[in-house]
């Protein structure tokens, strides 16, 4: 968990407090952007997809991946960027020895269960977010058109148990309602998703999986 930093809205003055979330690394150990303390966050008027990432490198097997850029959302409405320090790992200073990485921590396989009911699906879901590291997952407060809403923090996530695959619309719905809450998706199908979906997805970077009977949720994009 990342060091919490005092945040000031710049258009209410209002004062936060805010830590950025930890996202799980390919090895299993946790990591967060390193938040810039003496920065200052900014108001976001319009996303820009290439503004939305910041590069972290994971302190345990030194892997660096795109995350998404630290936002919080003020009670004015405001959307603030959140400023991030450099690497999580300083370089090495010139002739010093290299570090050795330490051993990555192993994480347990998800455990499935079957999926034989729609309740099911919203379970393995649930159980999947939180195999990932999000924590308190929750109904979510808005209720989506179709499906099951699911949130924890800075994840907004749909289940829909239907036999009908997902559409374009129903992808764009999820992207809408977590912009209005500052959050990241996720959308979880039981029956798939229509050709035109999986590119609106790509196209909004929404990850998408499907729900297998088994109760493994694999990946489509």
């Amino acid at each position: 968990m990342s060091e919490s930093v005092s945040v000031r809205c710049p258009v209410c003055r209002r004062e936060h407090l805010y830590a950025a979330p930890s996202y799980p690394c390919e090895c299993g150990a946790p990591v967060c952007p390193p938040l810039d303390r003496y920065g200052t966050p900014t108001a976001v008027t319009h996303q820009v997809w290439e503004e939305a990432w910041v590069a972290v490198e994971c302190a345990v097997c030194g892997r660096k991946a795109e995350w998404p850029q630290p936002e919080l959302g003020c009670t004015c409405g405001t959307v603030l960027r959140i400023p991030v320090a450099g690497d999580a790992r300083p370089d090495a200073e010139p002739g010093a020895e290299p570090d050795v990485a330490a051993p990555a921590p192993p994480r347990p396989a998800f455990q499935p269960i079957t999926i034989r009911t729609a309740r099911d699906a919203v379970t393995v879901a649930a159980l999947y977010l939180r195999w990932l590291g999000y924590e308190d997952i929750r109904r979510a407060d808005q209720r989506p058109p179709s499906g099951i809403g699911l949130a924890a923090r800075g994840v907004l996530a749909h289940v829909d148990p239907t036999v009908r695959p997902a559409s374009a619309r129903d992808v764009e719905c999820l992207w809408l309602t977590a912009m209005t809450e500052s959050a990241h998706c996720v959308y979880f199908s039981l029956a798939g998703y229509s050709t035109e979906a999986r590119a609106r997805a790509d196209t909004l970077g929404i990850p998408l999986f499907v729900l297998d009977l088994t109760g493994t949720p694999q990946p489509v994009n």
